[in-house]
């Protein structure tokens, strides 16, 4: 730990929580930061650990041992990559559902960008800044398969343009709760940051437009096997989209949890994810324009449960 810091407190506030009080009083640092850093003993109050919900009261004492300071840059670290394509321009990835693109709260390494700095020796671009070297768009965490990163900041730029313009053709696969029906069709609905829930999304009138197309490939009783199209790029667009239509994505605890357990009872599977796989890309190669697809295969996780739905198919009660 670093030099302690200490302040007094001046005033009594019985009806404050202790970590809303000092997040008021220390510059820059939020309230689930100081949550962290009482969760991790490193504020005391009158010698004692703090606890988030006591109420300030006046003379109290209150030392904080701040952690040592992390380097601004994400580091290099030797963790293994699944590469689809790999030229002096981009490489093209099969991410997995459990790693995190890039450092961010909760997630200071063991992320993608760790083991692409290991990987590309650093040839990344610079253009995402130091945290995020390369990336021109990201997969949920729980959301595996194809991603494609830029080596150079002619790539970034180039990738990033045709991202916004809508020029990169993205195909998702999915299982969803229920028998989507008819076959085929379309959402056209605006999404938000859900007005009472902030780390949620949401449909909300007057959000930014969304529009998400798909066409079921298999039916089972109960479920199905559908492929996505974005047209636009939101967060979460297609887990919002398929909760909204009322067939949410399997394995979802966020947006489908209830739906999920239904499933997952009268299966007997439990889905240690969002059963959503970014299966193919189709852009431009931003040095000679050539149209490129790129594929990711179905993780061994997704196989699994779509053979598992099969043979209940198969062999009804």
């Amino acid at each position: 730990m670093s030099q302690p810091d200490t302040m007094v407190l001046e005033r009594t506030l019985p009806k404050e929580r202790l970590d809303r009080h000092l997040a008021s009083l220390v510059p820059g640092v939020s309230r689930a930061a100081i949550q962290r850093l009482i969760m991790e003993g490193r504020i005391k109050v009158n010698g004692t650990l703090a606890k988030p919900t006591k109420a300030p009261h006046a003379g109290d004492v209150v030392t904080f041992f701040w952690p040592a300071p992390k380097p601004a840059e994400a580091q290099p670290q030797d963790i293994p990559l699944e590469v689809l394509h790999e030229d002096a321009d981009i490489i093209v990835l099969n991410k997995p559902a459990e790693l995190v693109v890039h450092p961010s709260a909760g997630h200071d390494d063991g992320t993608m960008v760790n083991a692409l700095l290991h990987h590309c020796a650093g040839e990344l671009s610079g253009v995402g800044g130091v945290e995020r070297p390369g990336i021109v768009h990201r997969l949920d965490l729980g959301t595996s398969g194809c991603m494609v990163v830029a080596k150079n900041d002619r790539a970034h730029v180039s990738l990033n343009e045709q991202f916004q313009t809508r020029r990169v053709e993205k195909f998702y696969q999915c299982i969803v709760c229920g028998v989507i029906d008819p076959p085929n069709g379309e959402i056209d609905a605006p999404l938000a940051r859900h007005p009472t829930h902030r780390k949620r999304v949401a449909v909300v009138p007057g959000g930014r437009s969304a529009r998400t197309s798909w066409r079921r490939l298999e039916r089972f009783t109960g479920a199905a096997f559908v492929e996505a199209q974005l047209h636009t790029g939101r967060t979460h667009q297609i887990r919002v989209h398929f909760q909204h239509i009322g067939f949410p994505v399997f394995g979802d605890v966020i947006y489908g949890k209830n739906a999920t357990a239904r499933l997952s009872e009268a299966t007997g599977l439990a889905p240690a994810r969002q059963l959503l796989h970014a299966r193919r890309l189709v852009l431009h190669h931003p040095r000679t324009w050539r149209l490129c697809e790129f594929n990711a295969p179905l993780p061994a996780d997704f196989r699994d449960a779509l053979a598992r739905l099969r043979e209940i198919e198969a062999d009804p009660p």
